[in-house]
């Protein structure tokens, strides 16, 4: 059986951590399904884009497409459909694919819905989480989404919180299927802290709290340096400290926000990492924070659970149905330092059993998922 993934969300050489989980999950499919795919970039972007090299086995093709920032809304899923008509027409003379995968709703997925009912080919579309939680808010992306996504085989949302809002905006029930991510549950596992700290260089009595993200506004990466700020470090042995994995547009403002608050030794941010890293990170931490103000179901979060590490985390979106509560970390309020400096200084002083945390993660395999995948995209190519 051939598969044709197509998604602005597939890793290159320059952006190693971009779409991970796509590509994770089609490695995990490939023993099933020959695969291709088509790696969607904005021209504006335009480069001599390289894929890694564990992922040349999908033959990944790099196209670039006009896209029109902002005020787009109405056009951006028809100028990526006429980019990507003539490639897929070519695809199908040369690798007669049976179904097409892709991720992110607009207008990635809208582009293949209409090319889906031009050219004739069943397709499954993939809701991320930011894609469903910001899209819908926009009236000109709404209609097109509810107006074109019905027209898939199965839009498989990331969580169930997800599906609920599509099908609150209008898309049939019976099209929507919850499928949470895996966890490579070799690499994401319980470890020795102290080594882990001074193979990073960290702290080796403070207690550390690590937040893994993109420092987006949405992501809200000012309030663990501000939950530092009320936490009173006469209670524990050595100040605690934040460690801030990831990148972004408020990077800058987080490390000014440190330095005036004389945080600069105690809001470390070592940068971008791969999953390697992540996981040496997580082993060397005592907390894992996440502040989003809105998510789907976020794989760190289950990254975390398996290398045996409790979460704060904000209570919205899906993160509760993968977040038992209190005996695995916190739930708490988004927005409010100071529920995240309270929770963060319960669970240090007080943490859950690692054991606990691992046995919960261990049912999010990536087979389990790939395995609910493949049943889906079967019945498509049906």
């Amino acid at each position: 059986m051939k598969l044709l993934f197509v998604s602005n969300l597939f890793p290159d050489t320059a952006e190693p951590y971009r779409g991970l989980d796509n590509v994770t999950l089609l490695h995990q499919l490939a023993d099933r399904w020959e695969i291709r795919a088509l790696a969607v970039r904005p021209a504006w972007r335009s480069r001599a884009w390289r894929p890694r090299e564990m992922d040349t086995q999908f033959a990944p093709q790099y196209i670039a497409t006009p896209y029109i920032p902002k005020v787009g809304s109405r056009w951006n899923h028809r100028i990526m459909a006429r980019t990507l008509r003539e490639r897929l027409r070519e695809l199908r003379r040369e690798f007669a694919f049976d179904v097409v995968l892709s991720s992110w709703i607009f207008p990635d997925s809208c582009a293949i819905a209409e090319l889906s009912s031009e050219l004739d080919f069943p397709f499954v579309a993939i809701a991320q989480g930011s894609d469903v939680h910001q899209y819908l808010c926009v009236p000109a992306r709404r209609e097109i989404i509810t107006r074109l996504l019905p027209g898939a085989s199965g839009v498989i949302t990331r969580s169930g919180e997800l599906a609920r809002l599509l099908a609150e905006a209008g898309l049939p029930r019976e099209r929507l299927h919850p499928i949470y991510n895996g966890v490579d549950l070799d690499l994401f596992r319980p470890s020795d802290k102290t080594a882990a700290r001074r193979e990073l260089g960290l702290p080796l009595d403070a207690p550390i709290i690590l937040q893994v993200g993109n420092f987006y506004s949405i992501k809200n990466p000012l309030i663990p340096p501000m939950a530092l700020t009320q936490m009173r470090s006469e209670r524990f042995q050595a100040p605690p400290v934040v460690v801030m994995v990831g990148g972004g547009d408020l990077e800058r403002d987080v490390r000014q926000f440190a330095e005036r608050s004389s945080l600069t030794e105690r809001v470390i941010l070592p940068g971008r990492t791969n999953a390697q890293g992540v996981a040496r990170y997580m082993q060397a931490a005592d907390l894992l924070s996440l502040t989003s103000a809105n998510e789907g179901v976020p794989n760190v979060i289950l990254e975390a659970f398996a290398s045996g590490l409790p979460v704060v985390a904000s209570k919205v979106g899906g993160i509760p149905e993968v977040h038992p509560g209190n005996d695995f970390g916190r739930l708490v309020s988004p927005i409010e330092p100071s529920h995240f400096a309270a929770a963060f200084a319960e669970i240090l002083l007080s943490p859950p059993p690692t054991e606990r945390m691992r046995n919960h993660a261990l049912q999010f395999s990536w087979q389990r998922a790939a395995n609910e995948y493949h049943e889906l995209l079967c019945q498509a190519r049906r």
